[in-house]
């Protein structure tokens, strides 16, 4: 049995990507991606419950983490473009693949436009809705905050929408961890994200064409992407299957990892 080192580099895309291979190199392969403005190690619980039996792949989006930013606007498109040349490099033909929040958004892209190349799919905390123009306009708007005020206040902001009230006072070291991932991030990557975010396009009317086993998985108390996104979503692609993770804000992972590992083990197995 062959175990995988962890943390490594490639070039992918014309790109030094930063990424992590734990487990058993010839298992079945599960890529995470992370969500914004965190980084890979976001997963790292998940990477635990899953390296005995999986070879588990988690990488840092360009720009973030240790990635290379590369010299290209940001878009959805182009983060697909990424993943792709990830898995080029890693020789691998075919992989599971989990995404969170943004996450969500580049694995929907992928599996609608490359499907052959993944066999089955993991959304977190996610939806398939194109940005109204109310939230175009409140990410402009962050990025004119973050000139001004600085990525401080923008992390403490942005914590108190990505974990549940019920977080707050008891995961202190968790809400540290994820601060320090925002406040890690550069600008210029913070500032590309937020408009490939504001200008990505819906994928809801595709997801009737998806084929392959999913696993929906959303926090009880989501602020971001609520529930009822992820119902609709469960409702549109057959033989979807929903969670709900309790206890548990937009970084159900985190907050409530115990839970959201059973849900993910449990899926991986029947496959």
């Amino acid at each position: 049995m062959h175990y995988s080192e962890n943390k490594l580099t490639i070039t992918a895309n014309h790109l030094t990507v930063s990424y992590t291979d734990d487990g058993i190199v010839s298992a079945p392969a599960i890529i995470f991606i992370h969500g914004f403005p965190l980084n890979k190690s976001m997963w790292n619980r998940q990477i635990e419950a899953l390296k005995g039996k999986n070879r588990v792949i988690a990488y840092d989006i360009r720009g973030f983490g240790k990635s290379d930013a590369g010299n290209d606007d940001f878009s959805i498109e182009l983060f697909v473009s990424d993943l792709l040349g990830l898995m080029d490099a890693l020789n691998l033909d075919k992989a599971m693949l989990c995404g969170f929040s943004m996450g969500g958004y580049i694995a929907l892209n992928a599996i609608q436009n490359h499907p052959e190349r993944f066999n089955a799919l993991i959304l977190c905390d996610t939806n398939c809705t194109a940005d109204k123009p109310e939230a175009k306009e409140k990410r402009m708007k962050s990025i004119e905050n973050i000139k001004e005020k600085g990525l401080e206040q923008y992390a403490d902001e942005s914590l108190k929408k990505l974990f549940a009230a019920v977080s707050v006072s008891k995961q202190i070291e968790e809400i540290a961890i994820v601060k320090e991932m925002i406040l890690k991030t550069s600008k210029p990557a913070i500032y590309k994200t937020l408009h490939a975010l504001a200008e990505r396009k819906a994928t809801c009317t595709q997801l009737h064409e998806i084929k392959m086993p999913v696993l929906i998985l959303v926090g009880k108390e989501d602020e971001i992407t609520p529930p009822e996104v992820a119902l609709l979503m469960h409702e549109k692609i057959k033989g979807s299957t929903l969670h709900i993770i309790e206890q548990a804000g937009h970084l159900s992972n985190i907050e409530n990892g115990d839970e959201f590992n059973e849900h993910l083990i449990k899926f991986i197995a029947s496959l």
